[in-house]
């Protein structure tokens, strides 16, 4: 079967076993139950977001290695012995697409700086780079430690966004206080779109600039 992206749809919260750095990176045992039911030697697994590779799979749990950069650029790094990792294997081509597309390659970690219930749901008010900012926006997606959301609005340097109280109960989310540290995937769509419009107007080898309402005013877009 040809396995390939994510959905943002956790099936498991593991628990991490082994947590062992190294100069090359680490390697991580997670305890898990439902996704070991296929899990093979080689395949892809998002442990937190970050999609990483399984090096090898017993009957309640397994092994996965991650890079250096992996490590740099997500809460991996901060992990322990006993912390919950929110599990999803990669799709299977067929399979039925429940949230977005998430490609597992986290684009930075988010703090965030407000927690608030409202009603049943969960509203998380995070911080995030200005440069990954304008990749969200309202009503768009996002993967938060590896978890499938829809924006609810966009700020100058923060973005929120609505936790059902079934996800906040089953994923990392509804663990998550003040000041924590969550990986960041920005929707996909948006980065490539924006390669497009520069390439085509600039040029493949022209510097990156920024894309802004007087850049697509000036094209004739707007």
């Amino acid at each position: 079967m040809v396995k390939y992206l994510f959905t943002g749809l956790i099936e498991e919260l593991g628990v991490v076993r082994r947590f062992s750095r190294s100069t090359g990176g680490a390697a991580l045992v997670v305890g898990a139950g439902d996704v070991l039911s296929d899990l093979n030697i080689g395949d892809s697994i998002a442990v937190n977001g970050p999609c990483l590779t399984v090096t090898d799979a017993g009957p309640d749990s397994f092994t996965a290695w991650a890079m250096p950069e992996t490590l740099e650029k997500s809460n991996l790094q901060e992990l322990a012995v006993g912390d919950p990792v929110n599990l999803e294997r990669s799709m299977a081509l067929g399979d039925r697409m429940g949230g977005h597309m998430v490609s597992g390659h986290v684009d930075a970690m988010a703090t965030l700086s407000v927690r608030q219930k409202q009603g049943g749901a969960l509203f998380l008010t995070l911080e995030a780079p200005p440069d990954l900012l304008r990749y969200i926006v309202p009503k768009g997606s996002v993967a938060l430690d590896g978890v499938s959301l829809t924006v609810v609005d966009v700020e100058e340097n923060n973005f929120s966004v609505g936790v059902i109280p079934h996800t906040a109960e089953h994923t990392t989310l509804g663990l998550k206080k003040a000041g924590s540290r969550i990986n960041l995937e920005v929707d996909m769509i948006g980065k490539y779109v924006e390669k497009m419009l520069i390439a085509r107007f600039e040029g493949e080898k022209t510097k990156k600039q920024e894309i802004s309402i007087s850049f697509l005013q000036e094209k004739g877009y707007l």
